[in-house]
């Protein structure tokens, strides 16, 4: 298939990212090489999203660390890059509002810069993701404007089922609207998940499950935990990451503590909301 036949896409990654590690980073990877493989889809960049300090996340340091963290993770990566939107608002933002945010800003951005436009290509880079052709209609043509889609891991896709976590509404517009692609893990089982889900299952054909030959079941837990033991984490998160850590002790017995009893937002708020 021609490249001009291809649809571009978007990586978009939401969460906490606390702290981010090379598993975060491989997820990227692996879904460019699936997505590209496909000879349907041209990856053109990817997206990191950390959630903003209103999640309520028990063990959650502030977005300002995580959000440093990330960016010393992909500062020499050529196509993945941080976005600060959803960590500098006040309250917690719905992960389809974040896809919302990112797809609406592609399209404002094909439809009023002109077609060397630097919007898409990153500061201090010679490499530019992609360059759209411009018409003079105020409206973009879709075919033009890369798809935003939402990345995650298999325990994202799994905890679609967990009761007020996600509105059923949300889940929908994502699937149906943006499209889903889960690195699946050892031990998991998106598609019997996908099976068991009227829902899923019929947006089946909008999610792309990527499987990881190479078991890696590094975790942001796991890296937390290791760190209040005084375990070495090298080689488990970037080389820069470890030094910013260890550098403002980010991550301690008293820091695992923040949160803890406080539910968390999407809980508080979509309970609330279910008993309007």
């Amino acid at each position: 298939m021609e490249n001009s036949e291809k649809t571009d896409v978007v990586l978009l990654a939401c969460g906490s990212f606390n702290p981010i590690t090379n598993m975060h980073l491989r997820l990227f990877e692996l879904a460019k090489d699936y997505m590209n493989g496909t000879g349907k889809y041209r990856v053109v960049k990817g997206i990191i999203s950390p959630v903003g300090d209103a999640y309520k996340k028990k063990g959650l340091i502030s977005a300002h660390h995580r959000v440093i963290m990330a960016e010393l993770a992909t500062k020499n990566s050529e196509w993945v890059e941080v976005d600060t939107w959803e960590s500098l608002q006040k309250d917690w933002v719905e992960t389809v509002k974040v896809l919302r945010y990112h797809q609406k800003k592609l399209e404002a951005s094909s439809c009023y810069h002109q077609r060397d436009s630097p919007v898409l290509e990153r500061p201090g880079r010679k490499r530019k993701w992609a360059e759209y052709s411009q018409k003079k209609s105020p409206e973009p043509k879709t075919k033009d404007v890369p798809q935003v889609k939402l990345l995650c891991g298999a325990d994202t896709l799994e905890s679609f089922g967990i009761p007020d976590l996600w509105k059923s509404e949300d889940i929908i517009k994502i699937v149906e609207d943006y499209g889903l692609i889960c690195v699946t893990r050892s031990g998991s089982d998106a598609q019997k998940f996908i099976y068991e889900s009227d829902m899923l299952w019929k947006y089946q054909n909008n999610i792309h499950l990527v499987h990881e030959w190479i078991t890696n079941d590094i975790s942001s837990t796991k890296i937390r935990q290791a760190l209040r033991r005084g375990h070495s984490i090298r080689y488990l998160v970037p080389e820069h990451v470890q030094a910013y850590i260890e550098k403002h002790n980010l991550y301690n017995s008293e820091s695992e503590e923040r949160n803890a009893g406080v539910s968390l937002a999407p809980l508080q708020r979509n309970s609330m909301d279910a008993k309007l």
